[in-house]
């Protein structure tokens, strides 16, 4: 049976004590575990975090991005040798507050555009550090997750054929693949195809409307999603992922310029459609 989380990145990119209320009402509104964001700088907050999700019993993955100066993809070794560095941080701060799962576009630079034909050493530059961070992640207990986007935030990966590709060319068991509805909305022929596609790689899920706002209200058919996640046998962590502008520093970051849904409607809302939704897909507890 896979297990429901949310992602608090609906509030801030940053986690802190101010934020615990909220994890405590999720608890109360009947999810599995939170997603947090790797914003925060103080590796105390994380450890504080571990205590309260221990104390609720809610697990826990995190999410993290690069900037340009830590490109695993660029041709500047000092550059992928910064981004190795950074995964690293992160793999530490995700130990910090109990998780195992490390998920992201961090196979390259976050709205970082060439402007040329992607060139098949930069899979390979991204694959090795990558692999490099897997062998640091192993010893830790996390698993890598990186995240295929959408055409308009990254270009290196874009469709699940392209991420099973890095995966399989990485070839370290610490570096798995993920699956987001809102990127696959825009990048794949279908849902079950590219579903299809990442199975044997799959390790994480994003369920995530069409407009990032409340799952239901839009015009992702995540019945269809959760069919086909269930006939492949997927059953780990699905986290809804929207955003809003609560945090305008990270809304900034990624051109959310709107309120899509109250933050606490795409929560409860959420949770009781895709609740119904999982077990209509065939899923049993």
């Amino acid at each position: 049976m896979p297990k429901l989380s949310f992602n608090l990145l609906a509030w801030t990119a940053s986690i802190s004590d101010e934020f615990f209320p909220h994890i405590e009402r999720l608890k109360k509104i009947g999810y599995d575990g939170i997603e947090i964001c790797n914003g925060q700088q103080d590796p105390a907050a994380y450890k504080r975090l571990k205590k309260l999700l221990t104390d609720l019993n809610l697990g826990v993955t995190c999410v993290t991005i690069l900037g340009a100066d830590a490109n695993p993809a660029s041709p500047d070794a000092a550059i992928r040798a910064k981004g190795l560095e950074v995964l690293k941080w992160n793999i530490d701060r995700t130990v910090d507050c109990g998780s195992s799962l490390l998920c992201g576009p961090f196979h390259s630079a976050f709205a970082t555009f060439t402007r040329t034909d992607i060139h098949p050493d930069e899979y390979k530059r991204s694959a090795d550090t990558l692999r490099a961070a897997g062998d640091y992640a192993k010893q830790a207990g996390v698993t890598l997750c990186p995240e295929a986007l959408n055409r308009f935030e990254c270009y290196l990966c874009n469709t699940m054929a392209q991420l099973r590709m890095l995966v399989e060319l990485t070839d370290h068991p610490n570096v798995r693949g993920m699956y987001d509805t809102h990127h696959a909305n825009m990048e794949e022929k279908t849902f079950p195809d590219a579903i299809r596609t990442i199975a044997p790689v799959l390790k994480h899920v994003h369920l995530s409307e069409n407009d990032r706002g409340t799952p239901g209200s839009g015009h992702i058919n995540f019945r269809e999603n959760l069919i086909a996640l269930r006939e492949v046998g997927y059953d780990g962590w699905m986290a809804i992922e929207a955003f809003s502008r609560s945090d305008p520093a990270f809304a900034n970051a990624i051109n959310v310029w709107r309120e899509y849904s109250p933050a606490w409607d795409i929560a409860e809302s959420g949770h009781t459609f895709l609740s119904r939704e999982i077990a209509a897909a065939g899923y049993r507890a």
